[in-house]
């Protein structure tokens, strides 16, 4: 069995502990990232969704940063909303704060009906850089 190369950010919130889950982890060149949330360090959800989707890159970011990456390392893009017809456009104006600039990542946004109290989640695939990558 090989053993997961994981990456934990400085500040982890409580979710991870509390439903047996690892931020990301390092493979063949790659980050792969677990859902992020609006998660407060206590795990409780920020409840305006913007501050939501705000917190979830910040969380997703420092993430990111921990394995020498940032999000314009990422390749490819998943994001859960719940009741993505109301959501999607104010949800998706807060994430162009930090998506950058042009070549964009590949996205998939699926509606979900359940986040576990969280409005959006984003998960990613992001390519390590050559000194990271080991």
């Amino acid at each position: 069995m090989t053993t997961r190369d994981v990456v934990i950010p400085a500040e982890r919130h409580a979710l991870y502990e509390l439903h047996r889950y690892s931020p990301a982890i390092r493979a063949n060149g790659l980050l792969f990232v677990s859902g992020q949330v609006g998660s407060r360090l206590d795990g409780s959800p920020e409840p305006n969704l913007d501050d939501q989707v705000r917190l979830a890159f910040k969380n997703l970011n420092a993430i990111l940063a921990e394995a020498g990456c940032t999000f314009d390392d990422v390749v490819d893009v998943t994001v859960f909303m719940i009741d993505p017809q109301t959501h999607f456009e104010r949800a998706w104006a807060v994430a162009a704060e930090f998506w950058g600039k042009a070549p964009y990542p590949t996205v998939t946004a699926v509606g979900v009906t359940w986040l576990a109290g969280f409005q959006f989640e984003i998960k990613v695939i992001a390519k390590l850089p050559e000194t990271a990558a080991a």
